[in-house]
C-alpha cells in the first residue's frame, strides 16, 4: 500500500510538474514560490517515511520502526503549517497576475480563481482531517497496533487527490464537482480494506472511524462546491 501511494503520487505529479516547469521557462507562468518546493519536499518525505515504517515492521524491525516514528511528531505539524501558508500564496499569485494581465488573459485567470475557491474546500478538508487522523494513529501506537497501522494509511490517502486529480487520463467530474475525487480516494484504500475483509472477515474499527470523519466533509464539499456564498467567503479570506 505504501508503494502504491508513492506510485499514485509520481503518476500524477511528474508529468504535471514537467509541463509547468517548461511553462515557467517559456515565461508562460510565474516561477514556483518557495513554499511550494517546501511542501513538495515535506510530502515526499512523509510518503517515504510511511514506506520505510511499513518495511521495517514487515521485516520484524520493531525497534527501528519506533525510533524512526518519532520523526512524524515533527514532520506532520510542519506539513500542516506549510500547507496553511501554501494555499493563500498560490491564490494570491494568480490574483496578482490577474490584476496585471491583458483583458483576454484576465478572463482566464478569473475562471482559475473561481476554481481555486472550490479547490480550497478540498484543501481545508485535508488540513483538518490529515492531522486529526495522524493524531488518532499515533495515540493508538502502544495500545492498538491494528488501529494504528491502518489509520496511518487512511490518513495518508487524504492528500492523495492532489496527485489523482493530475492524472489526466482518469475520468473525472472536475471542475464541475468533487464526486470523482472522493470516489478515487475510496478506491485508493480499497485494496487494503478488501484484504482485511477477506483475511479477518470483519470490518476493522479504523475504517469506521475514518469514514465517519471523511463522509461529512465530502458531503459538505459537494454541497458548497461552486456556490456564490462559498466563492464570496473563499475569495475574501484568500485574496490579498
Amino acid at each position: 500500500m505504501a508503494a502504491f501511494f508513492v506510485a499514485i503520487t509520481l503518476t500524477g505529479f511528474i508529468p504535471d510538474s514537467l509541463m509547468k516547469v517548461e511553462m515557467v521557462r517559456a515565461g508562460a507562468r510565474a516561477p514556483f514560490p518557495l513554499v511550494l518546493h517546501a511542501h513538495a519536499v515535506l510530502m515526499g518525505t512523509f510518503l517515504l517515511l510511511l514506506l520505510a515504517q511499513a518495511t521495517l515492521m514487515a521485516t520484524g524491525q520493531r525497534g527501528r520502526h519506533m525510533l524512526l516514528g518519532r520523526v512524524a511528531f515533527v514532520l506532520v505539524p510542519v506539513i500542516v503549517v506549510v500547507g496553511i501558508i501554501l494555499v493563500p500564496t498560490i491564490y494570491q499569485q494568480v490574483w496578482n497576475a490577474a490584476q496585471a494581465a491583458p483583458p483576454q488573459v484576465q478572463e482566464k485567470l478569473r475562471h482559475l480563481l473561481g476554481f481555486l475557491d472550490n479547490i480550497a474546500l478540498l484543501q481545508l478538508r485535508i488540513g483538518i482531517l490529515f492531522p486529526v487522523c495522524i493524531a488518532l494513529a499515533l495515540r493508538a501506537r502502544r495500545t492498538d497496533a491494528d488501529f494504528h497501522k491502518r489509520m496511518m494509511f487512511l490518513a495518508t490517502v487524504l492528500p492523495l487527490p492532489a496527485a489523482i486529480d493530475r492524472i489526466s487520463w482518469l475520468p473525472t467530474t472536475m471542475p464541475g464537482g468533487p464526486l470523482a475525487t472522493d470516489l478515487y480516494t475510496l478506491l485508493a484504500v480499497s485494496p487494503m480494506f478488501l484484504w482485511d475483509l477477506v483475511r479477518h472477515r470483519s470490518v476493522q474499527r479504523a475504517y469506521l472511524v475514518w469514514l465517519g470523519l471523511f463522509l461529512p466533509f465530502a458531503i459538505a464539499a459537494d454541497l458548497l462546491w461552486d456556490t456564490p456564498g462559498w466563492h464570496a467567503l473563499a475569495s475574501q479570506v484568500l485574496r490579498p
